[in-house]
């Protein structure tokens, strides 16, 4: 393994994970990676973060590269997730760091996730504009509380303009490029756009304070490290911007169409939705439930301003993958969209009433009441139906332009 220095003094030394397949119910179809850094000041070298159990060996393989493990001086723990702190009370007995810095909630949750044994190391609390030198470079520190959790914590190193931003700004990519330029430009912001959909879109007002504040710092940031994925270097203009899209719930003339099936009524009934909302000039993903993940389905409509559901009626309620997408999308709380419903039942048609129910508790404004048909949709029905797209075309574009 060839040690890679990001910027003078300061070197990945990550694992990846090829073979990761799901996070949190999250599909990561293209794997992951667990970013950790060294950075080498004249005085002092520091550790930002640790790795997941299962690639320790790799990890010390790769910190052993750069330097010897009694070399560290420093550790600085941005967040208690076990994909980055699994490997944290290995590392700390092999290193026997002179500090351990942290926010105070990651000191209490390395509590609770290991016990009293993390009371003996040499903790030391920061908070947001604390900062600590290593000779020739300055760490300040950035709390990001609720970015995703409690105790997230970026860092500043304000000599060679770097941003390690925890799990801000990273993807679940694993991939031989280590750089936004090395990567494939579309798949990159595919990740990117995917992550903030699944991990991040909850805390949008949270983020956007966040890029306020640094914003109003006046810092120069050139490189943003996250925890995950790629390494921005080239193109971080363009991930803030992304980011302040995202978090301000922009969106475009863009609907998904998300539906389930039994005998294939209500799927001929997505169809015809479908083509009502493209007749509109509405860019429109039609996805089905039995060949489509949840998350997939959360990563399209972070920018789409319609989701439009559609399930037969199976017992008074609605098709299983349909209940599941809702619980998924419930969670990670969708901002500014309009819905819509629809469905065929047999002889209780209770599905399109429901699923409006669902769309108004995740406060998405209805468009259309909902169509149901009974059995199997006839000519006319069908009609309805690309009536139905639209007209949620129009209530797209008369909410983006407000």
């Amino acid at each position: 393994m060839i040690p890679l220095e990001i910027k003078p003094g300061v070197f990945w030394t990550g694992v990846l994970d090829w073979t990761l397949r799901d996070f949190h119910g999250y599909s990561t179809e293209k794997g992951s990676t667990y970013n950790a850094y060294i950075v080498k000041g004249c005085d002092k070298v520091a550790l930002f973060d640790t790795v997941k159990t299962t690639h320790y060996e790799e990890f010390i393989e790769r910190i052993e590269e750069v330097t010897n493990l009694e070399e560290i001086d420093y550790i600085i723990v941005s967040h208690a997730e076990m994909d980055h702190s699994g490997s944290l009370p290995m590392v700390v007995d092999r290193v026997r760091p002179e500090k351990i810095f942290l926010s105070k909630p990651c000191k209490d949750a390395l509590i609770e996730h290991f016990g009293d044994i993390v009371k003996s190391w040499p903790l030391h609390v920061v908070a947001t504009g604390d900062e600590i030198s290593l000779g020739g470079k300055t760490v300040s520190f950035i709390e990001a509380r609720m970015l995703h959790w409690p105790d997230s914590m970026f860092s500043y190193i304000k000599e060679d303009r770097l941003l390690i931003s925890n799990d801000g700004f990273g993807q679940h990519y694993s991939t031989s490029a280590r750089f936004d330029d090395e990567a494939e430009w579309g798949e990159l912001m595919d990740q990117t756009a995917k992550y903030y959909a699944n991990i991040l879109l909850p805390y949008s007002s949270l983020m956007l304070k966040k890029l306020d504040e640094i914003a109003g710092m006046n810092i120069e940031i050139d490189m943003i490290a996250p925890d995950h994925g790629i390494i921005w270097r080239s193109r971080v203009p363009e991930v803030l911007s992304a980011y302040r899209r995202w978090a301000e719930g922009l969106c475009k003339d863009k609907a998904v169409v998300a539906y389930d099936t039994m005998w294939h009524s209500t799927e001929t009934m997505a169809r015809y939705v479908a083509e009502g909302l493209m007749n509109k000039g509405i860019e429109t993903v039609v996805m089905d439930l039995r060949v489509v993940h949840h998350s997939d389905v959360m990563t399209e409509i972070l920018e789409g301003r319609g989701l439009v559901l559609g399930s037969p009626t199976l017992n008074t309620g609605f098709l299983p993958r349909m209940a599941d997408l809702i619980c998924y999308a419930k969670g990670l709380r969708p901002i500014n969209k309009v819905g819509a419903a629809f469905g065929s039942y047999g002889w209780a048609g209770e599905s399109v009433r429901l699923l409006n129910q669902e769309l108004e508790a995740m406060k998405i404004k209805i468009a259309h009441p909902g169509i149901k048909v009974k059995y199997v949709p006839r000519k006319e029905d069908l009609k309805e139906c690309y009536a139905m797209g639209e007209a949620i075309a129009e209530k797209i574009y008369e909410t983006n332009k407000i």
